[in-house]
């Protein structure tokens, strides 16, 4: 029994008692601040256009994007002259059908705007984790833009990188198709055009959403046409809201252009009676009767000269 008295008594490390019974964070009387996110809306994109950052995303972009849009989309890329004399940032507003969409734009893209542009990308899609963040701004140079509210910190991020000399590549009607047709507008690309005083250049991508749309598991390659418009600014006394229906209209018209030929299609928008992109409202049957195929039947290309090594 003396030896067992000898034996060290174990002491037992209970847990410090939470609060009530210990000191609060925060005095009584005042609310708790707000835990920092770094997630959604709230990741900062700064360090992705570092220069070290651009250089990889040059290599990324002119590299393996380059090659599986070619290989998946085949993409043929009209109206280019209109671009002639564009000068400084611009906003790119496209219609949405694919993830595709992007890839192929940001490769469809000339200098210089190619190299120094961001992509307005769904916070609460591409932003949800720090691993997708840190991809989406690093391959694409992707910055979060909220699109489920209104909210002022995403417009004031991309006009301020707009006012910096940046370039904007955004997708006004804010989602992808769900049933081949477009979607309206929103105001989103008209207010920044209105705010920084840029112009806007209109697009049009065909072809993305037979290839990789909306639920699809896997691509099924095929080709692809981007036409692009010329740059639009807004009039004197423009709101946002007849702004935004002039962009819509101007991509209405090139989705004409491109179904047809151009002369027609201009005639059509000089009285204001393009085909609209959201298409007809009636069941969801005869909208896609009314679609009809979007997949392109032009003849894939068998070869594609290589462009000149781009400056960042």
């Amino acid at each position: 029994m003396s030896g067992l008295r000898s034996l060290p008594v174990p002491r037992l490390r209970l847990p410090r008692p939470g609060f009530p019974w210990s000191a609060p964070d925060v005095p009584l009387g005042f609310e708790r601040p707000p835990v920092p996110r770094r997630t959604g809306a709230d990741y900062d994109t700064t360090w992705s256009r570092r220069t070290w950052a651009r250089y990889v995303r040059l290599f990324v972009l002119e590299g393996p994007i380059r090659l599986g849009v070619r290989a998946l989309t085949a993409p043929e890329r009209t109206g280019l002259d209109r671009l002639g004399g564009l000068a400084g940032p611009a906003i790119f507003a496209a219609n949405h059908h694919s993830h595709l969409d992007a890839p192929l734009l940001l490769t469809s893209i000339p200098e210089p705007w190619r190299h120094r542009i961001m992509v307005a990308a769904a916070a609460d899609y591409f932003f949800t984790n720090r691993a997708t963040s840190t991809a989406s701004a690093l391959a694409i140079g992707a910055i979060p833009i909220e699109r489920t509210r209104i909210e002022r910190r995403s417009a004031d991020r991309a006009a301020g990188l707009i006012d910096e000399g940046w370039s904007l590549l955004i997708f006004p009607e804010g989602g992808r198709s769900a049933d081949g047709w477009g979607r309206g507008h929103r105001g989103g690309a008209a207010y920044l055009a209105l705010r920084c005083r840029v112009p806007v250049v209109p697009i049009h991508v065909e072809g993305t959403g037979a290839i990789f749309g909306k639920g699809d598991t896997r691509p099924t390659p095929g080709t692809s046409r981007v036409t692009f418009g010329a740059p639009l600014r807004p009039a004197e006394g423009d709101s946002a809201t007849c702004f935004a229906g002039r962009i819509e209209a101007a991509v209405a018209a090139l989705a004409d252009e491109a179904a047809t030929d151009w002369w027609s299609a201009r005639q059509r928008a000089a009285r204001g009676a393009s085909p609209s992109l959201t298409g007809p409202e009636v069941t969801s049957w005869r909208r896609a009767w009314a679609l009809g195929d979007r997949r392109s039947r032009r003849p894939r290309p068998t070869a594609v000269r290589s462009p000149a090594w781009p400056r960042i």
